[in-house]
């Protein structure tokens, strides 16, 4: 009498475990194809997980079947109904063998496919890799060419030393030395995602090395600093240059640390400098000149009640260039950004992670150095440190815009608005952006939100006429125009506004006046009046005297309806490529 088999026995002679084994190993492949491909067709993030619930709801079921069916030559049938001498049980474990070694083949290349796709971008390119351009010489001597290249090779043995980097050797990224590519093309060719370039200049004991990392898919720049140092030990420089940005790259390709703390309190804890900052911001916020004046002394008393008051030293930053920006020309905007750059400085020295520090260095940078790329970066690191800080987001928002991004300015502007609703200049830039890409309704809902929260404001009514100009409403571009404050910004809006009128002789009258008034202060405004009446060639005039005299308004070119009408325009694209901008814009021209 034979023995009974054993319940393991059974399971193994009816391939139980088997079944299991196919089971599992092809849930595991579809779910790895699964979660690649969803991304690709748009499918919900809920899709995978409700696949790898299903499948393990399903397992009990198959192991079931696998129980209770059998595969035969007749096809599937009851294993009570299967006579023993006819069973193909050995035969079906050896195919379901193979199917098992298949699907496991299968799963593991996806898994490995995942892991290598999430480590590069859609070119295939790994985003954690870099090639270090040669640092142009600007000092205009040959002979110190040897120190450019020494400090680039320099930063290329240091940044190799990080495991997870891939750092392109100087024989491949020297080649490009002076090349004309674009940062994409160069990056393509040498298989990496970010670039670091910059310059060296030597003037006297001085040197002055800029280097920015470039994020080479879109050209945005991820980071950028300036180091000014003396000009005694060669060597020791290089270290102190190489050492910190390698050290900056560690933090922005390597790590991806949680955001700063922010706080506006003093770290002395007094609450008088508390209170006098909390109005210097109140006063700033209103931006008239008036209340510049109310700014400033609130932010100096906060600063002479606790010296180490940092965001007091940002708020200051950022108040007098404003104030230069929209008030003061020559020598005494000049003296103004000086004042802002001392403070600006400050409190970055002060708190190295202070978000507002940033914000403040990104709105010196892009007014008073017109260094767009400088300001992008500090822009970005004001946003990487804080996140939900409105001022961080709406920096970021003007940069972008600058380089004629305005759709991303938008939605950084509305968070940020969101964030500080009662920031009345916020709305302003906001319609702005909106009136670039031909949204007027919306755009005339955001200036009149500004006007309704500040009715002195200046420039409010500037902006209105603007965008009644671009509908074609020569009336209510006048009445605009005439509800501006008395000063120059109400001159620029006349100048505009009549020069789509019927009255001529006021046309002319009103740009001579804004020509012989502001001159020094409007010259990118004045652009704008002949923009307007279709002089291109006075049009360009005006806009090399803005670029002469480093004329804020500027930063508006690539989200100008009016200049933009001369895009197509040869002159155009060389006084971009002359102030540092793409040629490329979102922006819509007036017809």
């Amino acid at each position: 009498m034979s023995a009974r088999p054993s319940f393991v026995s059974e399971l193994r002679r009816r391939n139980v475990f088997r079944a299991g084994a196919l089971y599992i190993g092809a849930v595991w492949a579809l779910a790895q194809g699964i979660a690649q491909l969803a991304p690709v067709f748009g499918a919900p993030d809920w899709v995978p997980r409700w696949f790898a619930i299903a499948g393990a709801l399903g397992f009990p079921f198959w192991i079931l079947f696998a129980w209770f069916f059998e595969f035969t030559p007749e096809g599937i049938k009851r294993e009570r109904d299967v006579d023993p001498g006819a069973s193909i049980t050995h035969q079906t474990g050896r195919k379901l063998d193979f199917w098992i070694i298949g699907v496991l083949s299968v799963a593991v290349v996806l898994l490995l496919t995942n892991q290598l796709v999430s480590r590069r971008g859609a070119d295939g390119i790994s985003d954690q890799s870099i090639a270090v351009l040669p640092l142009a010489n600007e000092g205009g001597n040959a002979d110190e060419q040897y120190f450019s290249d020494g400090l680039s090779e320099d930063l290329i043995t240091t940044l190799s030393h990080f495991a997870d980097l891939k750092v392109i050797s100087r024989g491949s990224s020297f080649k490009f030395r002076d090349s004309k590519d674009d940062s994409r093309t160069i990056a393509a060719k040498l298989g990496v995602a970010h670039l670091l370039e910059g310059s060296v200049r030597r003037v006297g004991d001085a040197v002055r090395v800029s280097a920015s990392l470039v994020h080479a898919a879109d050209g945005s720049t991820l980071w950028s600093e300036r180091y000014d140092r003396p000009y005694r030990d060669l060597f020791a420089l290089q270290d102190e240059i190489s050492n910190a940005v390698a050290g900056a790259l560690k933090a922005k390709l390597l790590t991806a640390g949680p955001a700063a703390a922010q706080t506006d309190r003093p770290p002395s804890g007094n609450l008088d400098a508390y209170a006098a900052y909390l109005q210097g911001a109140f006063y700033g916020a209103r931006a008239t000149e008036a209340d510049h004046h109310e700014a400033v002394s609130h932010y100096t008393a906060a600063i002479q009640l606790d010296p180490r008051y940092a965001r007091a030293w940002a708020g200051l930053s950022v108040e007098w260039t404003s104030y230069a920006q929209q008030n003061l020309e020559g020598d005494a905007a000049q003296r103004a950004y000086a004042e802002a750059r001392k403070a600006a400085d400050k409190a970055i020295a002060l708190q190295p992670n202070l978000a507002s520090a940033y914000a403040a260095r990104a709105t010196l940078r892009r007014n008073a150095d017109f260094d767009w790329a400088g300001a992008e970066a500090d822009s970005r690191r004001a946003v990487e440190l804080a996140p939900g800080d409105g001022g961080a987001k709406f920096s970021l928002g003007v940069s972008l815009a600058t380089f004629g991004k305005p759709r991303e300015a938008i939605a950084l502007t509305r968070q940020a608005i969101e964030i500080n609703p009662l920031r009345a200049s916020w709305d302003t830039w906001l319609a702005s952006y909106l009136a670039s890409l031909g949204r007027l309704d919306e755009a005339e809902a955001a200036i009149r939100k500004s006007i309704a929260l500040q009715p002195d404001g200046t420039g409010y009514y500037q902006l209105l006429t603007m965008i009644q100009i671009q509908r074609g409403d020569a009336k209510a571009a006048l009445a605009a125009a005439e509800e501006e404050p008395e000063g120059s910004w109400k001159r620029q809006a006349l100048a505009m506004a009549l020069q789509i009128g019927d009255d001529k002789a006021a046309a002319e009258a009103t740009l001579q006046e804004l020509i012989e008034k502001d001159a020094t202060f409007s010259p990118y405004q004045i652009a704008e009046v002949y923009a307007i009446r279709r002089d291109a060639g006075k049009t360009f005039e005006w806009l090399d005297r803005a670029w002469a005299s480093r004329d804020p308004g500027i930063t508006s070119l690539l989200t100008d309806p009016f200049v933009l009408r001369y895009r197509n325009d040869p002159r155009f694209a060389v006084f971009c490529k002359k102030v540092g901008f793409p040629v490329t814009t979102e922006a819509k021209a007036l017809p």
